[in-house]
């Protein structure tokens, strides 16, 4: 790592974007000012699985500002959104932009009002006399998408094996919740009949593509911006009928539109995640050896398709059996279509579904085999000299020194201490429990793209394909062009975001923003230094745009260790200590990775303890506020001791591996493991998250009640 003073990669380099944006100078897509603006409000409907027997919108047209109401019979021969074909799928894949004759989930958009004012069309959209009828039961599934991966004799290793163990894992369905709500401002040009798009997204280009195949527009009329964006954690990285819509009617009116989600509209009709739950077995040998694994996973998806629908499913079961030493291995997932609001990726993506259940799958070997949890895990664990590993469901594991990441976390928190204090609180009545949870993070693969232009200056110009969420893209960018062109990271500008001034790109999402991201920024670098003169800056500006493309998935990983307490009398889970150990290869900047682990942190305390989105068996949705859907707070998140280990990967140029996902992977797998490590004493094996209050202490009381008299 450099020392204090220098520039480039290693440096916790502080954050450019933070001063103006604690200014409150950030520019998102509803801070932009367009004369004569229109503004878009969805009539949405109140019921789920319905026909629309009537949708009168002539006494609304009369209101005042109103210019134009749409119904699903003005946009129906619109195009579709594309999915990601990454695991087969049966069934068409709907995509409607506004109802049209039946309507599938509570929220779902039956009608939009453009007005002069957001108040405006608020009020017409009030008084459109929609006629819905309730459809019995529950409509014919759309689509469905499945994998499966098998090696090694299974069948065999299970017969041949002296424990089986099992275990199940549910997971709540999420709300992403980032602190900017989607948002569009489009700009129309009456002279060259085209659109500049400020769209809170991950993924402009994709956005841009998407856009003009829906709209069956020519690209090159369609300018996509992603200004500051508030967050995002996957749920931007598709786009929405509402968005679509938007850009639509600005074409149809040949007005500037702008349309700005709600709270309520985000939980309504925004995309969730995760919500399946797993089940499995391991086999293994009586010392503690891993033999084989079955796996298999059931997953939501909503009533459309995301363009990164599949990727949950897909993540579920080719991760399993994660970075543990096992031949044979049997896992499949699948997920099907439902009257609900769509699910995609969330910060995670499938990743955590297979980790847990693994994780789970190890601390039950560890229980039927008297084996500590962490010694079982050690002896199963791949070294650094098996790497790269084909896994037995076929994923290249690159690199690391798994064990080691291991020992020197126990060796750190005090693990030996840790169980006897365990043990002597247990003897005073206490429930508490340590949890330990390995994890494996795939960087995604594929490509991206980067433009850096020299200036006789001495200034340099990087560009990238991608985008930033507001997790310090421009900085880290910044410090990749002064650490290969030697120059001061005050010298580089930085532009992302913008389909008019950056190079093609994928976007910010899967964990790929450095490894494939600053790695195309880095090649393009050196391509740039190879021209530059020996003795001074050049005469003319130097430029070099390429597309760079990795060699393999570089894959992260790490280990939680998490101490809790259980109030018996109230089932309250309190995380008493917390920390972890994460390997993401080469690090740009120590400060930004810290930022990283800690909010991912967050998020897994959130979906192991707190959060949950609740639909009642009719299908209305109960948790539509932050008053029923309860997110971490401050005082909710403990101090999380953070440690470091840098393995480099080889499938990059830069020998990054990912970090923005490692707490929501690890995370809930440590805190769940120590809450049944807590419960286990009382005969408590299993437990669905959100680990709540009211469940814990349920769980306890059903243990009581099961005691000898």
């Amino acid at each position: 790592m450099k020392q204090s003073g220098q520039q480039g990669i290693g440096v916790a380099e502080p954050r450019r974007e933070d001063d103006r944006l604690l200014r409150g100078d950030g520019r998102y897509a509803a801070d932009v000012r367009l004369e004569g603006l229109l503004h878009v409000v969805f009539a949405r409907s109140t019921m789920p699985r319905c026909t629309i027997l009537e949708c009168d919108v002539e006494s609304a047209l009369e209101m005042d500002g109103v210019i134009s109401i749409f119904t699903g019979d003005d946009v129906q021969d619109l195009g579709t959104l594309s999915v990601a074909s990454v695991i087969d799928m049966a069934g068409p894949s709907e995509y409607p932009i506004l109802a049209h004759d039946t309507v599938a989930a509570v929220g779902q958009a039956i009608a939009a009002v453009v007005a002069t004012s957001v108040a405006e069309a608020l009020d017409a959209a009030d008084s459109l006399f929609i006629d819905l009828e309730e459809i019995d039961g529950i409509r014919e599934q759309t689509a469905e998408l499945k994998g499966t991966w098998r090696s090694g004799e299974v069948d065999a290793a299970f017969a041949a094996a002296d424990h089986v163990v099992s275990a199940t894992v549910k997971h709540p369905r999420l709300a992403p919740s980032p602190m900017e709500p989607r948002a569009v401002t489009v700009e129309y040009d009456a002279a060259s009949e085209s659109v500049a798009v400020w769209l809170s997204t991950q993924t402009p280009h994709r956005a841009r593509t998407e856009l003009a195949g829906i709209l069956g527009i020519d690209a090159a009329k369609i300018r996509v911006i992603a200004p500051d964006v508030g967050g995002a954690f996957g749920m931007k990285a598709s786009l929405y009928p509402e968005e679509v819509l938007t850009v639509w009617a600005a074409f149809k009116l040949r007005r500037s539109v702008r349309w700005v989600a709600t709270r309520s509209e985000e939980f309504l009709s925004a995309t969730h995640g995760r919500g399946g739950e797993s089940a499995g077995q391991l086999a293994l040998s009586k010392d503690g050896k891993f033999l084989a694994v079955k796996a298999s996973a059931e997953l939501p998806l909503g009533h459309w398709l995301p363009t990164s629908a599949a990727i949950p499913a897909w993540n579920a079961g080719r991760i399993v059996p994660g970075a543990y030493r096992v031949a044979a291995v049997e896992s499949s997932s699948v997920a099907r279509t439902s009257d609900t609001a769509a699910v995609g990726i969330y910060r995670g993506a499938g990743r955590p579904e297979a980790n847990c259940l693994m994780e789970r799958l190890v601390d039950e070997a560890a229980a039927a085999t008297g084996i500590d949890p962490v010694e079982i895990r050690l002896q199963n664990l791949l070294t650094a000299e098996e790497l790269p590993h084909a896994t037995g469901s076929g994923c290249v594991l690159d690199s690391g020194q798994y064990g080691v990441a291991v020992e020197q976390l126990t060796a750190r928190v005090g693990y030996e201490g840790m169980k006897a204090r365990r043990q002597t609180r247990r003897e005073r009545g206490e429930l508490v429990g340590i949890g330990i949870a390995f994890y494996v993070e795939p960087s995604g693969k594929g490509w991206e793209s980067a433009r850096v232009t020299f200036n006789p200056d001495g200034s340099v110009l990087a560009a990238t394909g991608g985008s930033s969420q507001g997790h310090g893209r421009e900085t880290a960018i910044a410090q990749i062009v002064a650490d290969a062109l030697d120059v001061p990271c005050n010298r580089v500008q930085v532009l992302q975001g913008d389909t008019k001034t950056c190079p093609s790109g994928i976007g910010a999402l899967a964990s790929r923003s450095t490894a494939i991201g600053g790695s195309a920024i880095r090649r393009a670098c050196e391509e740039v230094s190879k021209q530059l003169p020996a003795d001074g800056p050049p005469d003319t500006p130097i430029s070099e745009e390429l597309v760079y493309e990795t060699q393999g998935e570089a894959w992260g990983y790490g280990c939680y260790i998490v101490e809790v307490s259980v109030d018996r009398e109230t089932g309250v889970v309190s995380i008493e200590s917390a920390a972890c150990i994460d390997d993401i290869g080469n690090i740009v900047n120590p400060m930004l990775v810290e930022g990283q682990i800690v909010g991912g942190f967050a998020q897994g305390i959130g979906e192991a303890l707190l959060e949950e989105v609740h639909y009642d068996e009719t299908g209305q949705l109960l948790s539509g506020s932050f008053t029923d859907y309860a997110v971490p707070r401050a005082d909710d998140v403990p101090p999380l001791s953070v440690h470091k280990l840098s393995t480099p990967s080889p499938n990059n140029e830069l020998g990054a591996k990912g970090v923005g996902e490692a707490g929501t992977i690890g995370a809930p797998a440590a805190i769940l493991n120590a809450a049944l490590d807590a419960l286990r004493p009382l005969g408590v094996h299993s437990l669905p998250m959100p680990l709540t209050s009211q469940r814990v202490w349920q769980a306890i009381r059903n243990a009581d009640t099961r005691k000898p008299e």
